[in-house]
Formats: C-alpha cells, structure tokens, sequence
C-alpha cells in the first residue's frame, strides 16, 4: 500500500514536467498559430481583428501568463477548448479514444497470441533449425518499420483477393461489432506483427534463461509432462520480462500510432495529435499529451503489481 500511494504521489509531479515540456515544445514550432488555424482566410484578416483573435485565444500574453492561465484550468478539470472543433478538449479526446484503446488491445491480443508460442517452441528447441528460423523471423519482423507491414497487407490482400481495407466512417464495436472488426483487423495486425517479432525474442530468452533454474530440473526429475514443465513451471516464471516490455509497447499504442492510422485512414488519438500539431491548436496538442502521459503512467503502474502476481517473492519497492 505504501508503494502504490508513493507512486500516486509522483503521478501529479511527472504530469507538471510533461505539461511544461509540451507547452514550450508546442510554441517553438516556427509559424503563426493564427495563420495556420485559419489557413488561407487569414490572410483576409485586418491587424484589429488578428489581434481581437490573439486576445480571445490569450495569445497575446507572456508564455507564462498562458501557461499559469492553462495550467490553473487543468487542475479545475478543464483541459481548454480546441479551436479546431470548437468544443472541450476533453470531449474530442474521448472520442478518440476508444477507437486507440480498441486497436492497442487487438494489436496485443496478436502480439501475444503468436509471439509468446513462437518463443516458448524456439526455446525448447535451441541451436536447432526450427530455432534458426524463428530467431530470423523476429529479426526480420523487427527490422521492417510498421507502416511498411501495412503497406504490404494491403497491397497483398488487393492483389490477391481483390480485398481493400474497410475506410469511412468509424464504428463502434456495440453499434457494429462486424463492421468495427472489419476496419480495425487490418491495423491491428499491422501493429501487433510488429511487436510480435520483439515478443517472440524476449520470450525466448527469458524461457531459456527458466529452464536450467533447480524447480524445472525437479519437475523433470519427478516424471511432469514435457509441455506441464514448459507452460506449468517454466513460463510463469519468464514472463516478467515479457510483461514488462507488453506494458511499455501498450502504453506507446495508447499515445496513438500515427503513421499506421494514417495509412488506414482511422481517426484515433495520434491522428488527432498530428493534426492539432499542423493546426497550432495549442490546447489539443497539450490536452492531448497530458492525457496519454496519464494513461502511460497508470499502464506503468498495473505492470508493477503484476509483477507480483507473477512472482510471489517480489516485494513491491524491493525484493524479499
């Protein structure tokens, strides 16, 4: 209990630092908010009415007079309103949201499905062909960006079947669990083969790290079953490493993976970060930030009282 209430502590003392770095980052970027929130009409614009619209968006105060005005609104639960969509910053967040947290399941869901099989079978079968072949399977999958993975799906489910990925509008998986399926199993695949090569590598060395320890010897010694010894004794106690690069990769894909959402046209959190930066809408981006940097850190959070579910002799803070 302790830890996790030193942990809670420091929550609002990271969320203060990335909110600083994201409110100087977002107003180094070279250009005019103004121009590049009206676009090509501002050029129609008067110096009174720019400056009307400087003032109204607070523009035309000190950096920290914007930010002490922002911060103060954050604290009240007010993330600002986004001059974009003209509506709360937090209400376009979750809007978005769903559909990231949606995609970043089913990318894990992949990832795990095939990648900790595929470790546990390279694992048990060391130095031999069907290893080889794995580990250059891995190797391969980790070298190829996602976006080109994408590329290539696409181009051969098109190719072949004559299959393109479902576009337009999104829709939830309540209102349409088929329809929603259809426009997420592309991306989500995109994804979770990508980390499948980095799961099938960790899993591998942490099972061969297991399966020398004295309580896999034991088992074997006592007559346990080839796969008992494997997936009873052994894989439990390899899958923190697994754990904790499945915790680090799923918070990444909360913060939205921008280029593969842009390849399938989808419109999650990345996609609206990407837009927001080009807009110069300062609230969005730094709303925007802020709330994945929360999600990261509770994701974080859930991975180290996992460890203790996994790992009886881990105390939190320390080791027994």
């Amino acid at each position: 209990m302790n830890y996790l209430i030193r942990r809670l502590v420091t929550f609002p003392l990271v969320m203060f630092g990335v909110s600083v770095l994201v409110f100087v980052a977002i107003r180094l970027v070279p250009g005019d908010s103004i121009t590049a929130m009206l676009g090509t009409e501002a050029g129609l614009l008067t110096p009174e009415q720019r400056q009307s619209l400087a003032v109204y968006f607070g523009l035309d105060q000190g950096w920290f007079s914007q930010y002490w005005r922002w911060i103060g609104g954050v604290f009240s639960g007010n993330l600002g309103v986004s001059v974009t969509y003209g509506k709360p910053v937090l209400d376009v967040i979750l809007e978005r949201f769903p559909l990231t947290l949606e995609l970043a399941v089913l990318a894990m869901v992949i990832a795990l499905s095939i990648g900790l099989p595929l470790g546990v079978f390279a694992a048990t079968r060391n130095e031999k062909r069907s290893d080889l072949a794995v580990r250059i399977f891995a190797m391969i999958g980790q070298s190829t960006p996602s976006f080109v993975i994408g590329l290539l799906i696409i181009f051969a489910l098109s190719a072949g079947f004559g299959i393109l990925p479902a576009m337009g509008q999104f829709v939830s998986f309540l209102e349409d669990p088929l329809g929603n399926l259809s426009q997420l199993i592309l991306p989500a695949m995109t994804l979770g083969l990508s980390f499948t090569a980095s799961v099938t590598r960790i899993s591998r060395s942490a099972v061969l790290d297991v399966l020398g320890d004295d309580y896999v010897r034991t088992a074997r010694a006592k007559g346990a079953p080839k796969a008992r010894v494997i997936w009873r004794h052994a894989l439990p106690n390899a899958l923190i490493p697994v754990v904790t690069l499945s915790g680090v990769e799923f918070g990444y894909l909360l913060g939205g993976a921008v280029l593969v959402e842009q390849i399938f046209a989808l419109p999650g959190l990345g996609r609206l970060v990407l837009d927001a930066i080009l807009q110069r809408d300062y609230a969005l981006v730094q709303g925007s930030v802020l709330f994945v940097a929360l999600n990261f850190m509770i994701v974080n959070l859930l991975v180290d009282l996992t460890y203790v579910m996994l790992d009886p002799r881990i105390r939190l803070g320390g080791r027994a």
